[in-house]
């Protein structure tokens, strides 16, 4: 798929709106991880550079739709003057008109983030006028939070009927990267999913059981399939409303081409995590433990299935990472990607936020800023966003 580039769009001496993700860890007012504001400085670099004056939104948290100082985004401006070294002009009540002439008068190539989107509630609801007061701040419009690309909101789809729209190089970078991965993929193609959200990964294992060669299932998702087989899984998490869902998908996989495997071996404790965990076979689980994380057993086939892929697509964790005890299912699954010869793509907040050791980083051949707008465009191949840019780049 193609999608209209910032790197083709004419903007000197214009103003131009950019949605990005800042929607970073906070703690005491302050960022915690600046990762995703690091990761648009490229499209927000090429757009100074050119000549423009960048408008920069995005939302932080959840204030629903009204002002709420915890969320502001007045922490981001000083980090984005940190990388830019460049004033970042804070714009409040930014869909009222008197912004807009603020906007106006500012010297060509300012630098503007607004204050959070979703401090107004037309936001979410993709209110038409709300969307017409954030085009009526710019000429030219860019999306570059593919992690918010599968919401149809003011300003990731309304807006692009008021403004000639583009994909930034991020957004750009994600639709190309996954994209590629489930329509060209070097074979084999292993698609390794963990974690929760079941309702959402259902539907994208049910997809890509259609194209992949093989699919591991981890985390608390592999818990939901075990259930379905009638298997105990004690105190384990399932989503019980999804069986019937997972029955289905189970039906499929003896169907088709594709393998659908769940662990062999489980790491389990009991509810509170207060039993030393300790290993048993999948189907052995007691109904006073649970299980928080793929055993030894599972971890070695799963190594042997990575390193004897060609293009890997890892989405969730293995197991209960935040506790150290249950986090080995996940780490020795990021370290055979990271050391292997696929070409990779790896997404999901919970994944991403376990990968802190920067040498793997950079072998991993793409980290998805996108979570749940990863696996919707993983199972329909497009997204609300993106075909919000095709339409809106006609104008």
């Amino acid at each position: 798929m193609t999608v209209p580039s910032v790197k083709d769009a004419k903007v000197a001496g214009k103003r131009v709106l950019v949605r990005v993700d800042f929607n970073v860890p906070m703690n005491d007012g302050k960022v915690v991880s600046d990762t995703r504001i690091i990761e648009t400085l490229p499209t927000i670099a090429l757009l100074l550079k050119r000549k423009a004056t960048v408008i920069l939104v995005s939302h932080l948290g959840r204030p629903d739709g009204k002002v709420d100082p915890k969320y502001s985004m007045a922490p981001v401006a000083k980090r984005l003057e940190h990388y830019l070294a460049r004033k970042a002009h804070l714009l409040p009540d930014f869909w009222q008109k008197k912004a807009a002439d603020y906007v106006k008068k500012l010297p060509k190539n300012s630098l503007v983030l607004c204050e959070n989107v979703r401090y107004h509630i037309g936001e979410e609801h993709n209110d038409p006028k709300f969307a017409k007061s954030l085009a009526d701040l710019a000429e030219v419009y860019v999306n570059d939070a593919f992690g918010t690309a599968h919401r149809a909101h003011a300003s990731t789809v309304g807006v692009t009927n008021y403004l000639p729209s583009y994909a930034g190089l991020l957004m750009e970078k994600e639709v190309h990267m996954i994209g590629k991965a489930i329509t060209k993929p070097r074979r084999p193609l292993l698609v390794i999913i963990g974690g929760g959200k079941t309702p959402e990964k259902i539907s994208v294992i049910d997809r890509l059981l259609e194209i992949a060669d093989t699919i591991y299932l981890g985390g608390a998702i592999a818990n939901t399939f075990f259930a379905t087989w009638g298997i105990s899984v004690g105190v384990s998490r399932v989503d019980h409303e999804m069986i019937e869902m997972a029955r289905a998908v189970l039906w499929k996989a003896t169907r088709v081409h594709a393998q659908l495997i769940l662990p062999s071996d489980v790491l389990v404790s009991n509810s509170n995590q207060q039993t030393k965990p300790f290993v048993l076979p999948y189907n052995q689980v007691p109904g006073s433990l649970g299980i928080f994380d793929i055993g030894p057993a599972s971890i070695k086939e799963l190594q042997g299935l990575i390193t004897g892929s060609k293009t890997i697509i890892w989405n969730g964790p293995m197991g209960m990472y935040e506790d150290e005890r249950f986090i080995e299912g996940t780490k020795a699954t990021l370290r055979a990607i990271a050391n292997g010869h696929a070409e990779s793509v790896v997404g999901g907040g919970d994944t991403i936020s376990m990968i802190k050791e920067k040498e793997l980083v950079g072998k991993i051949s793409h980290i998805s800023t996108g979570g749940g707008a990863m696996l919707e465009y993983l199972e329909k191949g497009t997204l609300p966003g993106i075909e919000a840019l095709k339409n809106g780049h006609k104008k």
